[in-house]
């Protein structure tokens, strides 16, 4: 049966924001995916709590439903009333024997696969950004447009400060970059689909973001600034972040030089910013990409019989697992719990 679990709100999940990427788990050695975004979260219910906490300003990094007025807060959330008991635990249970038909599509079969589970969990990472992307359009669309100038979305520079065109990170001109590259029509203004790019320029097909990343990645990664790595540089910077996270997707993972040889398209024993574009997402994962990496988590976690598919009992036995990226179990619970969390 569901264990006793106390919802973290919104700015909870910040403490959970880590930096060396998740391996699986391996006799006790534990490593952790690291998010540059929002953590992926399985279940939309959790989604929706946290959306209602941000919209009505409730943050508050202890904060958990395990109060009177905490539930009232999560009953705003109609959906969740009917999971909630009086002390405001979440039924895991029922969450997951109501989602499991959801889920089981591709064919409904009685098990759920890694292609169901990722299209799942895919979505749910797009639904977000989509959210996130009209809330920012509301918020900021000053003249009701339907598009975003700089000027709207960043009051805060000057014409003076757009004019120096300063490309520190941070200033008016790196700013302004960002935006000219994701307004891909350029006339000025970012319309939706623009906006989701600048918002989310790792999940971007961008051309010209794609290339402002690399060029960004390439700066911090350049330390005699010649504008291109050197072995040694890809092996002490880039190759680290493509090895941890290559090592999460397989075993057969290639040493540094073979990559490098592999990247170096040009044979001149460097590397230019566009020949790192085939590793692009491992330096710089956006959701989608940790939407994918959080799949292959619940199934190697959840999947005990190694078939590579769930059911539900599984996912029973191990539901803990999908929901601990945003859950904390109680203090009785931890006595008995021995689960990775991200």
């Amino acid at each position: 049966m569901a264990k006793g679990v106390y919802l973290l709100f919104a700015a909870a999940i910040v403490a959970l924001i880590v930096l060396s990427p998740f391996k699986p788990r391996h006799h006790g050695h534990h490593r952790r995916l690291g998010f540059t975004g929002h953590v992926p979260i399985f279940d939309p219910l959790v989604s929706k709590m946290e959306r209602y906490v941000e919209e009505k300003g409730l943050e508050d990094h202890n904060h958990t439903i395990d109060t009177e007025h905490d539930l009232v807060i999560a009953n705003d959330v109609e959906e969740a009333q009917q999971y909630l008991n009086e002390a405001g635990n979440l039924n895991l249970t029922m969450r997951l024997v109501n989602l499991f038909p959801l889920l089981d599509v591709a064919p409904e079969d009685g098990f759920v696969s890694y292609d169901e589970l990722k299209h799942w969990i895919v979505a749910q990472a797009m639904e977000r950004m989509i959210y996130r992307t009209r809330r920012v359009m509301a918020e900021n669309d000053r003249d009701g447009d339907r598009a975003i100038s700089f000027r709207e979305y960043l009051p805060q520079f000057s014409i003076e400060d757009i004019d120096r065109n300063d490309m520190e990170h941070g200033e008016a001109g790196w700013w302004k970059q960002q935006f000219d590259n994701a307004d891909a029509d350029r006339n000025g203004l970012l319309t939706f689909s623009e906006l989701k790019d600048f918002l989310h320029p790792e999940d971007s097909s961008n051309d010209r973001i794609q290339r402002w990343l690399l060029t960004e990645k390439m700066k911090r990664m350049d330390h005699d600034k010649d504008g291109k790595l050197s072995f040694v540089e890809f092996s002490d910077n880039a190759y680290n972040v493509f090895k941890n996270y290559v090592e999460f997707e397989t075993s057969d993972v290639p040493i540094a030089k073979e990559k490098f040889a592999e990247l170096d398209v040009n044979k001149n024993k460097f590397l230019e910013a566009e020949e790192l574009r085939p590793i692009l997402h491992y330096l710089y994962p956006g959701e989608l990409t940790y939407a994918t990496y959080y799949t292959s988590f619940l199934i190697h976690e959840a999947d005990d019989n190694k078939d590579g598919k769930l059911t539900l009992e599984e996912m029973l036995h191990h539901e803990d697992v999908f929901y601990n990226t945003v859950y904390e179990s109680s203090d009785d619970d931890d006595i008995h719990d021995d689960h990775d969390e991200f």
